[in-house]
């Protein structure tokens, strides 16, 4: 497998950064290898669906993202399961928690957002975990975007589990507005879900068109990622991408 980029700031200021979509099934499985993953992909940004909402949640995902080397920046159940963890090297603008209109039989969803910065480079990112009812989620996909759009910054990155394929009609809304990071430079493995026998791809990162994608998939084969961890962490499969974003 080619090397993925590490994480640095480039001579003209660019930042090159590793992000990390993950699924983490309210970190029911195995959280030893759920760290080890973590710990492994490297990641500078962590967005991360179903982080523990109830009894001690802050606590459980802060464990997590000790034993990582990383730390919270936002989310849980202040927005309903997405959270973002963040390297040390970043340094947080500002926050927010957004929670989604409620459909009657549906769960809770929500949006963790931030504007951090690299260096001298200054972003927006988002974490999402979109409905499984269709026409709720293609709602959700317009409120990502348009939330996006708000955040007063040049580039951002957006993550999560869709719960719909590439060839559905939310996923091809953020792929018409946003880079789909995996289309873009294809790396590593290609499907999510389910962990154990991986047969569709469900979990994506995104990021607007002046963000340069130098490879994005699921880091099957990465050094220190084993297969046992991957299957044993949780549900589904990470998706590791490494962006270069302009000064």
């Amino acid at each position: 497998m080619t090397p993925l980029p590490n994480s640095r700031t480039e001579p003209d200021g660019s930042a090159v950064i590793r992000v990390l979509g993950y699924n983490i099934r309210s970190m029911r499985d195995d959280t030893a290898a759920l760290a080890r993953v973590l710990t492994a992909c490297a990641p500078d940004l962590v967005l991360v669906q179903e982080a523990p909402i109830f009894f001690r949640w802050r606590k459980k995902l802060a464990r997590l993202a000790a034993a990582s080397g990383l730390v919270v920046l936002t989310g849980g159940g202040t927005a309903a399961g997405p959270a973002i963890l963040c390297s040390l090297r970043a340094t947080v603008e500002r926050t927010e928690d957004v929670l989604l209109p409620l459909t009657p039989g549906q769960h809770r969803r929500g949006l963790a957002t931030a504007v951090v910065r690299f260096a001298g480079v200054r972003f927006g990112v988002l974490s999402c975990h979109l409905s499984l009812e269709r026409r709720e989620r293609h709602a959700q996909g317009g409120m990502l975007l348009d939330r996006l759009a708000g955040m007063g910054v040049e580039h951002a990155i957006a993550g999560g589990d869709l719960n719909e394929r590439p060839d559905g009609p939310t996923f091809a809304r953020l792929a018409t507005g946003l880079q789909d990071c995996r289309t873009a430079a294809p790396w590593g493995a290609e499907h999510t879900f389910p962990a154990t026998a991986p047969d569709r791809r469900i979990d994506a990162v995104f990021a607007t068109k002046g963000v340069e994608v130098l490879g994005c998939g699921v880091p099957a084969g990465l050094p220190g990622v084993t297969e046992s961890d991957l299957r044993a962490a949780t549900d589904h499969l990470p998706v590791l991408a490494a962006l270069r974003i302009p000064a």
